[in-house]
């Protein structure tokens, strides 16, 4: 096999990159949609080069085509037979993903500086939301030392991998909600041979990617250390 080029697109973006926090507790949530994942990769980027130390920090909810990534580091190997599915190289860390209909893909584009925050708490914070908003359902999730991520019995439920630049966050987590599993049989999920995946769906919950975004942002705010995290992010939302 042979990568696939994927030329970057830019995202016209809502507001404007250049709009001052009020308070240290500001945050924007934006619903993306359906997103190219080299457009979005773009957006970011642009994003966290063009933001000042007053910059809004933002949380954008949306999903990809289908697309396999590596990170920076990522080797090859472990994309085993990517038939038609695009192989993009990304910036961000970890090994080889998938992408499609029926993930969510939540990108935190935060300043870690301004919240305190180093990257293994950034880590910490996103498995937690995943883990907090499994529970409201009745499903018992974790994280495992050394394997970043959320995990349901022996199978992988939720993937990480960021990016820091300037003390600025990008990239985020990507969970399995209704995901066709088929394309994960194409590659080493995170580079571990044989790693089973799974989708909430399959653990017995019927919420759709709409109601999964609702219920998680408050989550993953309060865990940020964003006040008042469901006012805010009705607030903010593009």
């Amino acid at each position: 096999w042979r990568y696939r080029a994927m030329r970057a697109q830019r995202v016209t973006l809502p507001g404007h990159l250049s709009e001052a926090a009020s308070d240290p507790d500001d945050v924007r949530v934006r619903d993306l949609g359906t997103v190219a994942y080299a457009e979005a990769w773009e957006a970011m980027r642009r994003f966290t080069t063009a933001r000042g130390p007053t910059t809004v920090d933002e949380v954008w909810l949306l999903d990809h085509p289908p697309v396999y990534t590596l990170g920076l580091n990522g080797q090859p190997i472990h994309v085993l037979d990517p038939g038609t599915i695009p192989v993009l190289r990304s910036d961000r860390g970890g090994q080889v993903t998938y992408h499609g209909p029926g993930q969510l893909v939540v990108y935190v584009l935060v300043d870690l500086g301004r919240r305190g925050l180093g990257l293994r708490r950034l880590v910490y914070v996103l498995e937690q939301a995943v883990i907090d908003l499994c529970a409201g359902f009745g499903v018992e999730a974790e994280r495992r030392a050394g394997a970043p991520g959320v995990y349901a019995g022996d199978a992988k439920l939720a993937a990480l991998g960021l990016r820091v630049r300037r003390a600025c966050s990008y990239h985020g987590l990507a969970l399995n909600v209704d995901t066709d599993l088929t394309p994960y049989a194409g590659i080493d999920p995170c580079g571990y041979a044989g790693l089973r995946v799974t989708r909430l769906r399959d653990l017995g919950v019927a919420a759709g990617i709409a109601d999964i975004k609702r219920r998680i942002v408050p989550h993953l705010l309060d865990h940020l250390g964003y006040a008042h995290p469901e006012a805010r992010a009705a607030r903010h939302a593009a």
